[in-house]
C-alpha cells in the first residue's frame, strides 16, 4: 500500500450564457471577477476598484435594465467574465439596426480557455436573434489582446479618438469598430 494519493486532473469547463436574474452567488462572482479585471488593467472604464456596494449596485442595475443584455462567462460554474449589448433607445429609430458591445472582460485568472471568443460569439448570436444588423464597440489602445480578438473575428476599425481615456494620468487613444452581422445589411453596405 502506498501513502501517496493520486489525483486525476480535471478539464476546466468553460461556458457562456445570458444572465437575466441574479442569485447572491452570481452577484458575488460578478463583483469578484470585475475586481480582478480592474486590478488587471481591463476594468471596462474603472481604473480603481470601487467599494463593494458600488459594484453590487452596478450589476443589479445592469440586470434590471431592459435595454441591456448581460452575457456571462463561467469557468467551472464560476462567473469570470462578461459582456453587454446595449440596445438603442426607442426614440432612435434610425439607428435601431445596431447594438453597442460594452463591458467585455475575462478575469485574469480565467484567461486562456477561449471565453473571450465565446462571449463575442454569443453576443453576435443574441444580436442576430433580436434582428440587429450591426454591432459597434470602442476600446482603449492599450487593450491589445481585445483589439486582436475583435479584428480576428471580423470587426472593422472605423476611427480613432486621440483623447479617449485617461489612465493613471496618461491620455490614451481609443479605437472604434463595427461588424455587420446581417446578410441584408452587408449587401446594402457594398
Amino acid at each position: 500500500m502506498s501513502d501517496k494519493m493520486s489525483f486525476k486532473t480535471l478539464t476546466p469547463v468553460p461556458r457562456v450564457e445570458r444572465l437575466e436574474s441574479l442569485t447572491l452567488g452570481d452577484l458575488n462572482d460578478l463583483c469578484d471577477s470585475a475586481t480582478a479585471a480592474i486590478e488587471g488593467g481591463g476594468g471596462f472604464g474603472w481604473i480603481k476598484v470601487p467599494e463593494r456596494d458600488v459594484l453590487e449596485r452596478y450589476w443589479q442595475g445592469v440586470v434590471a435594465m431592459p435595454s441591456r443584455i448581460l452575457l456571462v462567462a463561467r469557468l467551472d460554474g464560476v462567473i469570470c467574465g462578461t459582456c453587454q449589448l446595449m440596445k438603442p433607445p426607442p426614440n432612435n429609430e434610425a439607428q435601431s439596426l445596431s447594438v453597442q458591445l460594452t463591458t467585455n472582460f475575462v478575469a485574469p485568472w480565467a484567461r486562456g480557455h477561449g471565453l473571450a471568443r465565446m462571449l463575442l460569439k454569443e453576443a453576435e448570436a443574441q444580436a442576430r436573434a433580436q434582428d440587429y444588423m450591426v454591432i459597434n464597440l470602442d476600446v482603449r489602445e492599450t487593450m491589445t489582446a481585445a483589439i486582436a480578438l475583435y479584428e480576428k473575428e471580423g470587426f472593422k476599425r472605423i476611427g480613432e479618438h486621440p483623447c479617449y481615456a485617461r489612465v493613471n494620468g496618461k491620455i490614451l487613444k481609443g479605437f472604434y469598430y463595427y461588424k455587420i452581422i446581417s446578410p441584408e445589411a452587408a449587401e446594402q453596405a457594398t
